[in-house]
């Protein structure tokens, strides 16, 4: 499934809970001491680094050094927020995603990676992370080294409060808000395979008709050219001709269905994916069992890409597998529609093969997802997921 942008603090170690009465014994209290206690050499580090990367950077910027200096220090401080959550999830149960990559936009040249670079948000956050993270860490260091020694019994309060701002600041400025960044991110790219996708797929759709119904319409039409110079002086063989021309029509419609069918077949339309698969099961060089568990149809646009994962991944059954029986199972879990396809082969299927790498780049772009296990000598399983939408 998708992450999202932040998930639950770890159980026991985060905001919500009391402080323990006794917190020598608590793992997550001392966590959060060692914690605070390194706020202030981590803050003071941060805080020379960005200090010293404004100034040198603004007071060159006059030069053709400045600006450049300026944008490596913004990259160098999305690695100090990198580390800062990094401390926050493993002492304080902090989990956050990270932030997208810089996007990059094609044909723009130095001079437009550089303002990309200048204007990332993300760097500039981090920047007003380590400034104001200093004073707070010498007034947390402060009350927790004294706490220490003269604060022992209400020390584990002092510090689950202090944590709880510390908590605050990672999620307030150094995580992706609302999954923005990274759903622009991902958009982008499924924007680009969506196009890719569909340049492919008509690339192959001529390729088929040129090398499939084409060339037989045309050897068609060759041969009744000459079945119709025969028929008056040899009207026997102009008969067989006839005949095998008949025979090359009813080949090449076959074909034209086969191709229609793969990209949207009637009986998806008419009756859904369970007598869609179970037609398209029937084509597989192995028994496969059909089995589709949904309380009502998804769109015809999910039903479609549903359709054309699990035909492709039978073709990859009969192709490649060498296995004796497959299956196929959907079902929806929550706002996921579910796809998976098992056989008993020999496994071994290669993820960034073309096939398998296409498929799942063409679900991604759908905001869906590809697992695949399939350990050398087999069996081999994979799910794909899609967003349920009616």
């Amino acid at each position: 499934m998708t992450p999202t942008s932040s998930s639950p603090d770890v159980r026991g170690c985060g905001p919500d809970g009391p402080p323990p009465a006794r917190f020598a014994y608590d793992r997550c209290t001392w966590k959060e001491i060692a914690h605070l206690l390194l706020d202030l050499p981590v803050a003071l580090a941060g805080f020379v680094y960005t200090s010293t990367m404004l100034a040198v950077g603004a007071g060159l910027s006059v030069t053709v050094v400045g600006l450049p200096l300026l944008a490596g220090g913004l990259a160098g401080a999305r690695l100090f927020g990198r580390g800062e959550r990094a401390r926050a999830r493993a002492l304080l149960g902090v989990r956050v995603d990270e932030p997208s990559r810089l996007p990059r936009t094609p044909g723009t040249g130095f001079l437009g990676r550089l303002w990309n670079r200048l204007k990332d948000p993300v760097g500039w956050r981090t920047v007003l992370y380590a400034f104001v993270r200093l004073p707070w860490a010498v007034l947390s260091f402060t009350v927790v080294s004294a706490g220490l020694f003269v604060l022992w019994p209400v020390l584990p309060f002092l510090v689950r409060a202090l944590a709880n701002v510390d908590r605050a600041m990672v999620r307030g400025l150094l995580s992706p808000s609302d999954e923005l960044e990274r759903r622009i991110a991902e958009l982008e790219s499924g924007r680009g395979v969506v196009v890719d996708t569909a340049a492919a797929d008509l690339r192959r759709i001529e390729r088929d008709l040129h090398d499939g119904a084409q060339a037989r319409l045309v050897a068609l039409a060759m041969d009744l050219g000459l079945a119709k110079e025969k028929l008056h002086h040899d009207p026997d063989t102009a008969a067989t001709m006839v005949d095998e021309a008949h025979g090359e029509v009813k080949l090449a419609l076959k074909e034209l269905r086969d191709l229609a069918r793969g990209i949207h077949p009637a009986i998806l339309t008419d009756r859904g994916l369970d007598a869609a698969l179970s037609s398209a099961a029937t084509r597989c060089t192995v028994p496969v069992r059909v089995h589709v568990d949904l309380p009502t149809r998804p769109t015809p646009a999910t039903e479609g890409i549903a359709y054309l994962t699990a035909s492709e991944l039978l073709q990859n059954i009969s192709k490649h597998s060498r296995a004796h029986t497959a299956s196929i199972d959907i079902w929806r879990t929550e706002n996921r529609l579910l796809i998976q396809v098992h056989d008993d082969g020999h496994g071994g299927a290669d993820p960034t093969g073309h096939g398998l790498a296409g498929l799942a780049e063409r679900l991604q772009a759908v905001d869906g997802l590809l697992l695949i296990d399939s350990p050398t000598g087999g069996p081999t399983t994979i799910t794909a997921e899609l967003p349920w939408r009616t």
